[in-house]
């Protein structure tokens, strides 16, 4: 299954796409026809280049549910080159699912039963003592953890300290900052958090907002930013491009920011 190299926190490596399919799932359970296919997205976006799939199966099952979960882990069986990223509580549903079908990544999230969108990351040492064991059962199982982050440089020798392999930063305020006189003040606090990750020994994922607009220079300043997990602006840009060129539209804005590191 998967490995925990330091080698994956080089900051020379390609940011990989994770597509978030969850509102793929959101609006075919407005109805009972079983369209738009869950499965036929994420096929569609590894056909185009996408490096992986992200689900977020809540305990409400308002958009992903259980069998979506493990449809999708036989689908990516066929692409074993490609990463299956499941998030969520790991205080609530999320540990059954990492047992049943071990995915390459779980992404812990602190997101309340009812909470609408994840919106803060873990603190420590707040959440050391119950993150430890859980993070440990998903090591015995071959899965890499990823802690959902704020951008606190101080906050990331605690993630590694309580075993976490990555962090992903929480990027809402970058991208709300976008076009704004904060949007600089931004961009250098998450430069800032994820070279105190790699420093710790982490590798940086991101998540949440990231859109066409934003994503390519969030890219170029970031270091060692391995994947982004992007879903609500994706699927949106899929309704008008479709799922295939909006894979390849995300791919050149990471290849923008790719290039304009210095």
């Amino acid at each position: 299954m998967t490995s925990f190299a330091t080698s994956v926190t080089s900051a020379s490596a390609r940011t990989a796409l994770s597509v978030n399919v969850n509102k793929v799932a959101l609006v075919r359970n407005t109805r009972h026809l079983g369209i738009p296919s869950v499965l036929r997205a994420a096929e569609q976006c590894l056909q185009a280049g996408a490096q992986g799939i992200t689900v977020h199966p809540r305990p409400d099952a308002r958009h992903i549910r259980a069998h979506d979960v493990h449809e999708l882990a036989a689908l990516l069986k066929a692409w074993p080159d490609r990463e299956y990223n499941i998030e969520g509580n790991p205080t609530q549903n999320l540990l059954d699912f990492i047992r049943a079908v071990r995915p390459q990544q779980a992404t812990f999230v602190p997101d309340s039963e009812d909470q609408f969108t994840s919106d803060h990351g873990w603190s420590f040492p707040q959440d050391a003592q119950r993150l430890a064991p859980l993070i440990a059962e998903c090591h015995a199982l071959g899965v890499r953890v990823s802690l959902f982050m704020d951008p606190v440089p101080g906050q990331m020798a605690g993630a590694r300290a309580v075993g976490a392999d990555r962090v992903e930063l929480y990027t809402e305020p970058y991208a709300a900052a976008w076009g704004t006189p904060q949007q600089e003040a931004q961009l250098a606090r998450y430069a800032a958090a994820a070279q105190a990750a790699l420093a710790a020994g982490l590798g940086v994922n991101a998540g949440h907002d990231l859109n066409r607009d934003n994503l390519a220079a969030f890219v170029a300043r970031v270091p060692g930013l391995l994947e982004v997990s992007i879903g609500h602006a994706f699927i949106s840009d899929a309704l008008e491009l479709g799922y295939a060129a909006t894979v390849r539209a995300y791919q050149q804005c990471i290849d923008q920011g790719m290039a304009d590191r210095s």
